[in-house]
């Protein structure tokens, strides 16, 4: 789990008791993510209730491209991609299958965020998926950014529609 976790965010260890704990960080924070071998825990089953995602935001459309090409590399690849509208979002499972979505916000600011969540959000709140590889062939080949982000429109899509792998 540590080893992806470094692999996938590009972090490092602030602090490790090797098969014990572990403490994470990709900046300045002294952690970000916490990992913990607690042999008396069961293991979580499948499609079970908890937590449903983890989102880590780049700042750039060209470092999400940038992660997803390295990780690619390493064989690590999305198993869900796709333009909710607010977001371009690539979503992984780490060794115990929770979610990792790494993400880069379409909008500038919070207020154009905000309208499109309010007028456009409603009408689908999933999104529409993307093709991984067409996309990152698009931004290479020079598309406007502005034409990589915008969400094609399409009718309501139903919750229970979601991939769940």
């Amino acid at each position: 789990m540590v080893t992806w976790y470094k692999t996938v965010l590009c972090a490092w260890s602030t602090f490790e008791a090797p098969g014990a704990l572990c403490f994470l960080t990709y900046d300045d924070e002294h952690h970000r993510i916490a990992v913990a071998n607690v042999p008396t825990l069961a293991e979580r089953p499948a499609m079970a209730v908890g937590l449903e995602h983890i989102a880590f935001t780049y700042a750039t459309l060209g470092d999400l491209v940038a992660t997803y090409e390295r990780l690619k590399a390493l064989g690590v690849e999305p198993y869900w991609t796709i333009n909710h509208g607010p977001t371009i979002s690539f979503y992984y499972r780490d060794p115990d299958n929770n979610q990792i979505e790494l993400q880069v916000d379409n909008f500038a600011t919070i207020e154009a965020t905000n309208a499109f969540l309010a007028a456009e959000f409603p009408k689908n709140p999933i999104g529409v998926e993307i093709d991984p590889g067409d996309f990152v062939r698009r931004f290479h080949e020079g598309a406007p950014e502005s034409e990589l982000r915008k969400r094609p429109g399409t009718g309501p899509v139903r919750l229970d529609a979601v991939r769940t792998m």
